[in-house]
């Protein structure tokens, strides 16, 4: 991830999230360590950017049961309380023995969370998260790998700074291209870091950081000066002393996988590496079933939404993983009559090994609710400007707080122009997204 010296502005939405602050019921539930929420489908992401904000505990941690959910509930939330407020923990796009490495990006950021888990000063206030990505086993010890940190004007070691690149899974090529590529020329290191959005260019004179830029792909020219840069790994396998000497091992034990084991015993690292990581991680310790959950203390907070839907996704994932290995296992030549290690874990391990305050969540009311929200459905009037003014007006007879909030500046002037028109008393309270829910506003 790259630092600069600007500043990103508050989300136009923030201001909505103080409206809960005030809310009795949630006041009262914020200090339970358990409590089960009743909150329709459509509030629930604003329900979590209020306890986001309301509660001392950090992170909190938003646990869904898909891939797609986890993006749609990270989007509503960044809208609510700003980009750098929320992180998503993306799961592997590949599936279990599947000798296919998952993309650099993905892993880059699979790490660069687990990094800012151990340290509140780092963490996110919101990390959400699916089913497959939690029940996953993380690789060994990577909770404990560090990202390479360029500063400028320190000094680097050009040969150490390369080496440690390597190790990280970066390649060495004529020219950075994609994610994951580093290059020299003379004094000037090229690098794509795994989580970034442009490749950084770092030059050295003699053994001092002179400057740090991003630069463009296309035409390869500097652009942004930056002052500090930090690069994670390339891999989530990474081939520590230990892997190596558990693929030593593997070597006699499970020798119908010789071949890949001298390949890790020696350090390599290669596509489709990351497919062994279940033997690799299966030392008989702790970090054998280490999930991400794992790396949580008490100061954390995990809210499962719709967790029967979590439940009944990640049974699913397991199902999946053990009739692929069944299918594997004759065509690797490996002793059927032994279970083959997994890459999941089972639901209920999820939480045994956390002190985090566990609520859930679920659209339909269940028994013990500490915190029942209301809504009202709102009745479509696209291209209906009288339905659209009779809504706010009934809204506001009833004294509701009214807050529109559009999409474009274009949207709210039509927006605008409609209640106008109609004669609907209004204020903008909301001009560039400075302050959308003053007390008292319409």
């Amino acid at each position: 991830s790259v630092a600069t010296s600007a500043s990103r502005s508050v989300t136009a939405l923030n201001p909505l999230v103080a409206l809960l602050r005030d809310h009795p019921a949630l006041l009262g539930t914020l200090s339970l360590q358990s409590a089960t929420l009743t909150v329709p489908e459509a509030a629930q992401s604003f329900v979590l950017a209020g306890i986001a904000q309301g509660s001392r505990r950090t992170p909190l941690v938003v646990v869904v049961a898909t891939t797609a959910e986890a993006d749609r509930v990270a989007a509503d939330l960044s809208t609510l309380l700003g980009e750098d407020q929320v992180d998503l923990f993306p799961a592997w796009e590949t599936l279990p023995f599947e000798r296919v490495s998952p993309s650099v990006e993905t892993m880059g950021r699979r790490m660069r969370t687990m990094w800012h888990l151990q340290d509140p000063d780092r963490a996110p206030a919101v990390l959400v998260a699916s089913a497959r990505a939690l029940v996953q086993r993380l690789g060994p010890h990577v909770e404990d790998v560090e990202p390479i940190v360029m500063t400028r004007g320190e000094r680097c070691d050009q040969t150490e700074f390369l080496n440690a690149l390597i190790a990280a899974g970066y390649r060495r090529e004529y020219q950075v291209e994609h994610r994951g590529e580093v290059a020299v020329r003379g004094s000037i290191i090229d690098v794509f870091g795994s989580t970034d959005d442009e490749p950084i260019r770092i030059d050295l004179w003699g053994d001092e950081i002179e400057r740090l830029t991003t630069f463009s792909v296309s035409d390869q020219r500097s652009d942004r000066d930056l002052d500090r840069v930090e690069l994670f790994p390339c891999r989530e396998l990474l081939p520590t002393d230990a892997v190596r000497a558990r693929a030593e091992a593997l070597m006699a034990s499970a020798p119908w996988g010789s071949e890949q084991w001298q390949r890790l015993a020696d350090g390599e690292t290669f596509d489709g590496m990351e497919s062994w990581l279940p033997w690799l991680a299966d030392d008989g310790g702790d970090a054998a079933e280490h999930v991400l959950l794992d790396l949580l203390d008490e100061r954390a907070q995990i809210v499962l939404l719709e967790p029967r839907r979590i439940r009944s996704r990640a049974s699913e994932i397991l199902l999946e993983e053990v009739d692929l290995a069944a299918s594997l296992a004759t065509t690797w030549g490996a002793d059927s009559s032994s279970e083959l290690p997994r890459l999941h874990q089972d639901f209920d391990r999820l939480l045994t090994r956390t002190s985090a305050a566990v609520w859930t969540m679920s659209s339909l009311a269940e028994v013990g609710s500490a915190l029942v929200v209301s809504t009202l459905p709102w009745a479509l009037a696209a291209g209906d400007g009288d339905q659209l003014t009779r809504q706010l007006s009934q809204l506001s007879a009833e004294k509701f707080r009214v807050v529109v909030a559009a999409e474009t500046p274009s949207s709210a002037e039509r927006i605008e122009r409609v209640l106008r028109e109609r004669g609907l008393g209004y204020s903008i309270v909301a001009e560039g997204g400075a302050a959308l829910a003053e007390p008292g506003s319409r």
